[in-house]
């Protein structure tokens, strides 16, 4: 990965991701940090310079990293975030999310989803609780269905070989209490060769409550981010994917990366 941006509002909840996103990427010299902020009033530009530049000086003791700053004007700020995301080819957005009150999962959670709707590139989604931790373990949730069409490998490769961790592949449907089908093992040596070189390990938990299941698995296994993939081919699919993303996001402390096939 080379560029990634990290939107900044001040908020406890941007700080958060901002202070998790350095030491994520510590030690990885290869990769540019964005600090990214949008303002509306073109009085504010010195300003929020300043304060961007001091906000890189407070996170150089949190981690070290490549690191540059943006403030720029804007009246959309998810427009002005998908336009710098495409302008330098962005590996990866990181940004907060909280859900401690309806208001600031309609404010700061609503511009987190959004940009994952933008589909620019892949999205890791920091909950206002997470708590740093190495990137020992990741989670990829699928649904075994149509694996080459749907599974973005590359993306997903591109962040895992850059952190290395152990990738656990799960499948939640209540009919794996009786067996697996043929189809879902065929689905599954895709899955294998796709990943080959990462040695995944496969789960399939036989559970009607999916966020609930990955949830516990994630627990269980402690994960360190979990990956969904977001698919576009059905209103069932958009619904099912969305809102575990959201629930995962909102209700969760497990940082969530949101793929878009």
């Amino acid at each position: 990965m080379k560029n990634i941006i990290v939107p900044v509002d001040f908020s406890e909840t941007s700080l958060n991701a901002a202070r998790y996103a350095t030491k994520l990427l510590t030690g990885h010299y290869g990769v540019n940090m964005i600090l990214h902020h949008v303002y509306n009033d073109v009085k504010d530009a010195d300003k929020m310079s300043r304060k961007l530049e001091e906000l890189k000086e407070d996170l150089r003791e949190v981690g070290i990293v490549k690191m540059e700053v943006l403030a720029e004007p804007g009246s959309d700020f998810i427009e002005e975030l998908e336009k710098l995301a495409r302008h330098r080819e962005a590996d990866l957005v990181i940004m907060g999310i909280t859900g401690r009150s309806p208001l600031s999962q309609s404010l700061v959670g609503s511009n987190t989803l959004k940009m994952v709707n933008t589909k620019v590139c892949p999205v890791l989604i920091i909950p206002g609780d997470a708590v740093y931790h190495d990137v020992k373990n990741v989670m990829l949730a699928s649904d075994f269905k149509d694996t080459y069409a749907s599974i973005p490998s590359e993306p997903i490769r591109k962040v895992l070989k850059t952190f290395q961790p152990r990738l656990h592949i799960v499948n939640i449907d209540s009919s794996h209490y009786v067996s697996l089908t043929e189809e879902y093992q065929a689905e599954k040596e895709k899955l294998r060769q796709m990943f080959k070189d990462l040695y995944p390990e496969f789960y399939f938990l036989g559970m009607n409550n999916v966020t609930e299941a990955i949830n516990q698995f994630a627990t269980d296994k402690k994960i360190d981010f979990i990956i969904i993939i977001h698919k576009e081919q059905s209103l069932f699919s958009k619904f099912f994917v969305k809102s575990h993303t959201k629930k995962l996001a909102y209700q969760g402390n497990i940082p969530v990366l949101a793929i878009h096939e």
